[in-house]
């Protein structure tokens, strides 16, 4: 069974719908909505609950993508809004890890800055945020920080003795930031190669557009 891209059906051609109203949409928007709930636990000390959450809002960004391409609910919404809750939870729960002392600036930094110079840089060569194909890094990286931090919050849940889970959640962490900044490098580089695409044909006025991933 393949992991990334499960759900797959290779001899169909998918439609895509055009309405906010599917089931992967939905999904999205609950795990984003347990976001908040994930922050109060954390703050108010109770970790393993917070790592039962946080394991939730990773499992069902695998979920709500399997039900897309195996029950043919793919939508124009949803390539825009699955990643934009993935990046936007993601920012939230490493400003909270840093915050209550879980994890170190680096790995905020890490996830934030490349963010916000691609979307930066996506506005000024396109004025919106370019319709960019997905990658395996991409997939990788977010696989990765969305298995390494709830063992970093379950280590403070079961600490101290079982130093294993930080020490397995700091290698996943780290091989995930690198897939960040690789998978990052990659969409710099597309966006710039799409950008001399179009703008002979298009000049200026370089239509608006949507990332997903």
């Amino acid at each position: 069974m393949r992991i990334i891209g499960a759900g797959t059906r290779e001899d169909h051609e998918y439609r895509e719908l055009h309405t906010f109203w599917t089931v992967p949409n939905l999904i999205t928007v609950l795990r984003f909505l347990a976001v908040p709930l994930f922050v109060w636990l954390v703050v108010r000390g109770d970790y393993l609950e917070a790592t039962i959450v946080l394991a939730v809002l990773g499992s069902t960004d695998w979920v709500d993508g399997y039900i897309a391409r195996r029950f043919d609910q793919i939508s124009s919404v949803g390539k825009w809004l699955d990643p934009l809750a993935d990046r936007l939870a993601m920012i939230v729960v490493a400003v909270t890890f840093f915050a209550t002392g879980i994890a170190p600036l680096w790995l905020l930094l890490v996830l934030v800055i490349p963010d916000a110079i691609l979307l930066v840089y996506a506005l000024v060569l396109f004025r919106g945020i370019p319709d960019l194909p997905v990658t395996y890094i991409g997939k990788i990286r977010t696989a990765l920080l969305l298995a390494g931090t709830p063992l970093l919050l379950l280590h403070r849940a079961l600490e101290p003795g079982h130093e294993w889970l930080q020490v397995l959640a700091y290698v996943l962490l780290v091989l995930g930031c690198l897939g960040h900044l690789v998978a990052w490098w990659g969409y710099m580089r597309a966006a710039r190669l799409k950008h001399r695409t179009l703008r002979p044909t298009l000049g200026d006025d370089v239509p608006e557009a949507r990332a997903h991933e």
